[in-house]
């Protein structure tokens, strides 16, 4: 098997080290061992240099069987890498082979000798914090995450509603005025949704929310003055014509991109509700609905594992009697989007496609 020394490395993100005297090799405390779903694959590379495009997850599915256990291997949690802006294009992740570790370094002058210091580094979070790899590929979700997706099914009752419009048009582009009425609870700012299809729960069958349709966006021009007066909006933009009775919610603040992979802290039991878009099926990176949330207490980067039930089949052993075969878990899904009752995830690996209804739960260890 291959060996490793830390000694080859310049560490650029603290660790805890045991320094010895000045010339004299320093050893990193030895890590707690690994839980048993986050072990190394058996043909895991000794080192890979990073390059733009890479992710989190794809560099560490080059060296982990989970590629989602990272946190843990680097040794870290979600809270000290909840923006983990520390790896960047041209570093070195080496597999430290001895402490089975992951560690990241930057080479440096030295190779002559055979011997590399360890330097521990600082780097600034200015400009250059936006070449910091991310932890999935954002590209595939970023679509998703400032637009409504959901409106569950007590926030739809309660939204305000576009009621009238500017010298009676039936719908109305990028400039017009529309007149809104309902609470607008103090927001001067809203996204504009059409309500669609309505998701029911695969267990109870009941509506649990609605697929939004994205309009586009209106900002507040007038106040009511009167209890049965209107709200006077603009359109700031316009992704399709609004219409009389679409709906606003606030525009929700810029969310954070980056974000760290984990087991649920409690388990989960959850069934797929709906493919994003219409489809009947969903293989990887497109994105599905579950029929849970912070309810349950998913937040995002919840790592989940997708199944389906096994299959009721006859014993041919034993007079054809029924049996129920294992589930069969085939792909994970990585939440992206928490509501309520529902959250948004990323199918990052399958090995069978997703259907609506399949089987949704907590990683087994």
């Amino acid at each position: 098997m291959k060996k490793f020394s830390t000694i080859a490395l310049a560490l650029t993100f603290p660790l805890t080290l045991s320094m010895t005297a000045v010339g004299q090799e320093t050893v990193n405390t030895a890590p707690p061992a690994l839980s048993s779903k986050c072990q190394f694959l058996p043909n895991a590379p000794d080192k890979h240099v990073v390059v733009r495009g890479d992710t989190l997850w794809g560099i560490s599915g080059k060296f982990l069987q989970n590629p989602w256990c990272w946190p843990e291997v680097w040794g870290m949690n979600k809270d000290e890498i909840r923006n983990p802006h520390w790896i960047y294009p041209k570093q070195i992740v080496y597999f430290d082979r001895v402490n089975g570790r992951l560690r990241l370094a930057n080479p440096l002058d030295g190779a002559a000798t055979g011997i590399t210091k360890l330097t521990p580094q600082t780097r600034s979070m200015g400009l250059e914090g936006d070449n910091a790899i991310p932890a999935i590929p954002n590209n595939l979700i970023e679509p998703y995450l400032s637009q409504p997706l959901i409106i569950e099914k007590d926030e739809f009752a309660a939204a305000p509603r576009i009621v009238a419009s500017q010298e009676g048009r039936v719908f109305m582009g990028k400039g017009d005025k529309v007149y809104v009425r309902g609470d607008l609870k103090s927001g001067t700012s809203f996204q504009v949704f059409r309500p669609g299809v309505a998701l029911k729960d695969p267990d109870n069958k009941e509506i649990i929310g609605f697929e939004a349709v994205y309009i586009g966006t209106v900002k507040l021009e007038r106040a009511a003055k009167t209890a049965d007066g209107v709200d006077t909006f603009s359109v700031v933009s316009s992704k399709e014509e609004m219409g009389i009775g679409d709906r606003l919610v606030p525009i929700p603040p810029t969310p954070i991109v980056n974000y760290v992979p984990h087991s649920p802290e409690r388990e989960v039991k959850a069934r797929v509700v709906a493919v994003y878009g219409g489809v009947s099926v969903a293989g990887q990176n497109n994105i599905v609905s579950i029929n849970r949330g912070a309810n349950m207490g998913i937040d995002v980067g919840t790592v989940l594992e997708l199944g389906r039930y096994g299959k009721v089949v006859p014993d041919k052993t034993n007079d054809k009697k029924p049996i129920r075969l294992p589930d069969e878990m085939y792909g994970q899904l990585f939440i992206f989007r928490v509501f309520k009752n529902i959250s948004y995830g990323l199918v990052m690996q399958v090995t069978d496609v997703v259907n609506v209804g399949d089987i949704v739960r907590t990683p087994e260890k």
